[in-house]
């Protein structure tokens, strides 16, 4: 009987190795789906968090004895849960998009199809009808998009912390669990804090899609979505058969700078480009449908007549290509974050929960009155910030926080003089409400989950600029950080054009005149320089504390006691 257990014994703790192993395997292979143009250094973590987790597993490997019993609760139910709530919720919103789709698109061709000659009471309830089915599927649209990019923000926190659970819950079974939970104490505080950051973004990133999908709910359906083409979309094409004309659906572009059209058939996916020459409105008495237009183009002979979805489509086509009778094109539907109000001017600083918390609506009308009348200019910050954030990925973490508070120094001194001061002022107010954080609870990360979309907005509206708003964030908490090596050094011919990185990068932030980090080069070729901001150098010509500007292609480097950009292809390092 003994022997019998033991076998069993050894046939379990195989199969559980060989589980384990794979297991470690997955994990050190495992990627996180980035959302945005770069990752955030808590996404970074978290996805090296993987890698470190894997590392565990296999020093443990041999001590491993009590897995299982915990498994269930810790880790195997959450992620059934998870997946049978999110993944299983964005299927259930797919098959009703879909749904969605082929029911607006069938009710469409039929809406189009419509006689002009039909009695006016009729077209008007069809257009009625038409309206109200474009509005269930932009809703179904809507919420299937919503739905994906919460499920992929989601598995960043509810994905990595059953895992999480799971290895501290390995730890009490080993004979040298204490040590070695001794030892990841400091890394999981780390995780830990970037979770924390990471469900943040994530809260405050969903508000504002929210809010974004209530606002396009209300605002008028057709007009001019972003994009790099002067007007583009779905247009039925006329075309002639033996038997009778035909109309065809077709994906068009229009450029307006080069007059380049473009035809793409939706059905044999084939495409053509042509270069305008003409477009007239077509008369509703001329043609049995609605919403056309007639266009000429240079490789081909005789009209193309087209059909547009819409009156206010056809329009917004008639505007983009200098048609004939235009009409005045809807305008843009301009989308604003909008946020709480700020607190009454009497809440103290140890407020708990200070600026989450909505003012008096008179009160803070009366002191944003007061503002704008004595500041003439509000601000406005660059998405340089975002861009100076997400580059030096090469770099160590000593290094890249220098060169991230370098970045965000030049581009401060770069805003205009009232908008700078009052940068400043604002800055400094919340250094004070951080150090109060053991009683406010404000700590530098929550402020800059607060005032990160405040002070920096994208110039289109959209999914993918709100996921910036992580990035906007840490500028925040680098500004409050650093807020004396931000506003310490003001360059003496600071100009627009000037992007250069002003030497700031501090060993010790006791010392305000310590000389930058960087390395050394030599010269290969002569230069002139053509700015003030720009140095002239002979070839041979050595210089020191070289590193990165902001400006693509430049170095800050020192040469003869002088700093200034140097050309990155005119030098090698040493």
């Amino acid at each position: 009987h003994a022997v019998d257990n033991d076998m069993v014994n050894d046939c379990c703790s195989s199969c559980l190795s060989a589980a384990v192993q794979k297991f470690s395997q997955s994990l050190q292979e495992f990627q996180f789906e980035c959302i945005g143009d770069s990752e955030t250094d808590d996404e970074v973590n978290i996805a090296q968090s993987f890698k470190e987790f894997s590392q565990l597993l296999n020093t443990v490997e041999e001590e491993r004895r009590r897995l299982i019993q915990n498994a269930d609760d810790v880790l195997i139910t959450p992620l059934e849960k998870f997946r049978k709530d999110q993944i299983g919720a964005a299927k259930e919103v797919k098959k009703k998009f879909d749904k969605e789709t082929e029911k607006y698109y069938s009710t469409l061709e039929r809406h189009l199809n419509l006689s002009s000659k039909k009695k006016e009471a009729y077209l008007q309830e069809a257009d009625a009808q038409i309206d109200k089915e474009r509005q269930l599927f932009y809703d179904a649209s809507l919420e299937y998009v919503f739905k994906i990019q919460e499920v992929q923000e989601k598995k960043k926190f509810e994905f990595v912390e059953p895992l999480l659970a799971f290895l501290q819950g390995l730890f009490t079974f080993y004979h040298e669990g204490y040590e070695l939970a001794e030892e990841f104490e400091p890394y999981k505080q780390q995780l830990q804090f970037n979770l924390q950051n990471t469900r943040n973004n994530f809260v405050s990133t969903k508000q504002e899609v929210e809010k974004l999908m209530e606002r396009i709910r209300s605002a008028d359906q057709d007009y001019k979505p972003p994009g790099q083409w002067t007007m583009e979309g779905f247009l039925y094409v006329q075309e002639k058969r033996p038997l009778g004309c035909t109309w065809t659906r077709h994906y068009c572009t229009y450029e307006k700078g080069s007059k380049t059209f473009t035809m793409s058939n939706t059905e044999n996916k084939s495409a053509g480009k042509q270069v305008l020459k003409s477009c007239i409105r077509r008369k509703t008495d001329s043609i049995d449908k609605r919403f056309c237009f007639d266009i000429e183009v240079a490789e081909r002979h005789g009209v193309i007549t087209l059909q547009a979805l819409s009156e206010s489509n056809r329009r917004l086509w008639l505007e983009a290509m200098d048609g004939k009778e235009p009409v005045r094109t809807p305008k843009f539907p301009c989308f604003f974050f909008s946020f709480s109000p700020p607190p009454c001017c009497h809440t103290g600083i140890n407020t708990m929960g200070l600026y989450r918390i909505g003012g008096v609506n008179s009160k803070v009308q009366k002191l944003m009155s007061t503002f704008f009348c004595k500041y003439s200019t509000s601000i406005v910050f660059m998405e340089g910030f975002s861009h100076s954030v997400a580059v030096g990925a090469q770099m160590n973490k000593q290094q890249l926080l220098n060169y991230r508070v370098c970045a965000v120094h030049a581009l401060v001194h770069k805003l205009p003089e009232k908008n700078r001061e009052m940068l400043e002022l604002l800055i400094k107010h919340l250094v004070t409400v951080s150090a109060q954080n053991e009683s406010n609870l404000m700590t530098v990360s929550n402020l800059g989950v607060i005032f990160g979309p405040t002070l920096m907005r994208s110039q289109e509206e959209t999914v993918a600029a709100m996921m910036n708003i992580k990035f906007q964030n840490i500028v925040v908490e680098i500004l409050i950080d650093n807020f004396n090596k931000v506003t310490s050094f003001r360059p003496a011919h600071s100009t627009q054009t000037d992007v250069a990185l002003p030497p700031l990068l501090f060993e010790n932030s006791s010392s305000s005149q310590s000389a930058p980090i960087g390395r050394e080069a030599k010269a290969m070729y002569s230069c002139e320089a053509e700015h003030s901001n720009e140095l002239s150098f002979p070839q041979g010509a050595h210089f020191s504390n070289v590193y990165p500007s902001v400006e693509p292609g430049w170095l800050q480097a020192t040469y003869e006691r002088k700093t200034g950009l140097i050309p990155e292809n005119y030098v090698v390092f040493l």
